[in-house]
């Protein structure tokens, strides 16, 4: 039988700064199992609870925040993971810290940052996530004192990253920042002879389907209950067209109306699809709710069957096998992602508020950068005093705001700059 050493060499646990034994009993956990237990205990982590998803945390007691997306995404990447036969705390652990570089604001705070990066190589959520797993977040350092972040394993690191090649001209979405370069190239230091450049990992490949995947019906669900969506919408022709030209602005720019009409027949008749307008009620909402998960099996279930229809039976991990997730399943999840998008996200009253939500990014990166530091929290008051130039200090300004939440950006939007 394949054992865990076996799928995970030394490479693999390897970790930034080599850790002494405990000194105090403790239980006997595996690396990947200690680095769940980091990310977990992170102050990132327990800040997503107050960050954007798509609707702020404050409009609905309901509604997900990205901690209770983060933890959705965990349990599915598990789910995912455990029957192929990679290790599923590795796996659950990538998923909890992939959001952990989302600034205030969701992706509209994210393309206000990089708006605001232009002298220090620009602001990316992904990116962000490898900073603060390997720097910000406070737990180990370095011989010279300096910080480690979480001092995670190799593989759990590489796990995490969505995008692994740095800034480029060509791409918009990148995994490092120049500033962390050398912290990304002792990451990937350690791939397989013949692994292309760009090529993610399994454990990765798992954590981003199961994102979309959690992406797709939550969002959904969380539309229809706070009132923005309504589904039975989709039996009009035009509304099924908008929602088309939606899908394609966002997700698959080639995809015609032809699939994506037999895409969302397929999603429809997956469990029981609702055939009224949501009312509110219990049994509304459990409908709700088992066509969610029916449709999380059905998506996880094709991804799974179609791996093994091409690698068999064995354990896979690492870079011994790429997730397939069928053409249809994408297009099934972009369906429901689109329709999201379409009645949630590019509603008149969302993007007056993306806007205002830009306008006190803006304002408030400028009251920071004025305030020579002064400003800042004491972590990042120490960066900008050891930064060497005016991009450095810019980095520093960026990484602050980042931690805030959404309503920790107002408080100090108020207090600063009015």
């Amino acid at each position: 039988m394949t054992s865990w050493d076996d799928l995970y060499d030394d490479a693999a646990r390897e970790r930034i700064v080599a850790e002494p034994a405990k000194r105090v009993p403790a239980p006997v956990r595996t690396p990947f199992e200690r680095d769940r237990a980091r990310v977990v205990h992170s102050a990132s982590l327990r800040r997503l609870a107050a960050k954007t998803q798509v609707l702020g945390p404050q409009a609905d007691d309901f509604v997900r925040n990205r901690l209770t997306h983060s933890l959705e995404v965990a349990q599915v990447a598990r789910d995912i993971a455990h029957p192929l036969g990679c290790h599923p705390d590795l796996a659950e652990t990538a998923a909890l810290a992939h959001d952990l570089g989302h600034p205030p604001f969701g992706h509209n705070g994210e393309a206000a940052l990089d708006e605001l990066a232009g002298d220090c190589g620009g602001f990316e959520g992904n990116a962000q996530t490898l900073r603060i797993l390997t720097r910000l977040e406070a737990k180990s350092v370095d011989a010279d004192g300096r910080s480690v972040g979480l001092n995670l394993t190799r593989a759990t690191l590489d796990a995490c990253t969505k995008y692994p090649w740095p800034r480029s001209a060509d791409r918009a979405k990148y995994g490092a920042y120049d500033d962390d370069l050398p912290v990304f190239t002792w990451m990937r230091s350690a791939l397989q002879d013949g692994t292309p450049a760009g090529r993610r990992c399994l454990e990765a490949q798992v954590m981003d389907f199961a994102d979309d995947v959690a992406y797709s019906v939550h969002d959904l669900e969380d539309g229809v209950v706070g009132g923005h969506i309504d589904l039975t919408h989709l039996d009009h022709a035009d509304e099924r067209a908008a929602v088309w030209a939606t899908v394609r602005d966002w997700y698959l720019p080639g995809a015609d109306d032809d699939a994506l009409a037999a895409a969302l027949a397929r999603v429809r008749a997956v469990g029981v699809w609702p055939s009224t307008p949501y009312d509110g009620r219990r049994s509304a909402l459990a409908g709700l709710k088992n066509l969610t998960s029916d449709l999380i099996g059905v998506f996880c279930g094709s991804v799974h069957e179609a791996t093994r229809a091409a690698y068999g039976e064995g354990p896979l991990a690492r870079y011994g096998a790429d997730l397939v997730v069928p053409v249809a399943t994408v297009e099934e999840i972009a369906v429901l992602k689109g329709v999201a998008a379409h009645y949630v996200m590019r509603s008149p009253e969302r993007l007056a508020l993306m806007e205002r939500q830009r306008q006190l990014v803006h304002e408030l990166f400028a009251a920071l950068v004025a305030s020579e530091g002064s400003a800042l929290d004491a972590t990042f008051r120490a960066d900008h005093a050891l930064a060497a130039d005016d991009s450095a200090r810019t980095r520093v300004v960026l990484d602050q705001i980042a931690s805030l939440t959404d309503q920790s950006a107002v408080t100090w939007y108020a207090r600063l700059c009015r």
